[in-house]
């Protein structure tokens, strides 16, 4: 096999642990559904197994998605990027790019709020890039509290407990790269 497809496989796993969490399933309740073992489901995500398609139909139809979205097949043909928002945490992201693993970009819209929420610090592992479109953006990264405006950016080790949300309760619009843990930013000036 070629290194692109490498690749491609390799990512398999990671895509469908995290689509089992957001989705708020267990592995147990998943077996159930599909008929698989845990234990095969567990090494599947793991990347200890190779998908194949008797594995990956069952948690297709499960997961109601098409089959190309569980493997990040590279679309053909069309150049365009179908965009599909995701909602979490009161917020919409929608991917702008659809490359598996390495750095990923979303534009984030935090929805206009009657009061701004109370800040909850959460940390994984990664690093973030963030660039304000539009309104005003509360950034929390460790001790600091900062309000960013339109065309300000940030960048930061989201191992430090962080959170991104409106400063005044209006509407957000921002792009974010996301990156895997050590990934920094490349800045050229011509």
């Amino acid at each position: 096999m070629d290194a692109g497809t490498d690749d491609v496989l390799d990512a398999v796993g990671p895509r469908l642990r995290a689509l089992r969490r957001e989705r708020g399933i267990t592995l147990a309740h998943l077996s159930a559904a599909t008929g698989v073992s845990e234990s095969t489901l567990s090494r599947l995500e793991g990347g200890q197994r190779r998908a194949a398609l008797e594995l990956l139909l069952p948690l297709a139809r499960i997961y109601d998605v098409p089959l190309d979205d569980l493997v990040g097949a590279p679309r053909t043909g069309d150049p365009r990027i179908h965009l599909k928002p995701v909602r979490r945490f009161g917020m919409v992201f929608v991917p702008l790019s659809r490359r598996p693993g390495g750095t990923q970009a979303f534009k984030m819209i935090i929805p206009r709020r009657p009061a701004p929420l109370e800040p909850t610090p959460q940390t994984h592992e990664g690093h973030e890039w963030l660039y304000v479109l539009s309104g005003q953006l509360r950034l929390l990264v460790g001790e600091r509290d900062l309000t960013l405006s339109p065309g300000e950016a940030a960048e930061f080790d989201t191992s430090l407990p962080h959170w991104l949300g409106s400063a005044d309760g209006g509407a957000v619009e921002l792009l974010v790269l996301f990156g895997l843990q050590g990934v920094r930013a490349h800045v050229r000036g011509d």
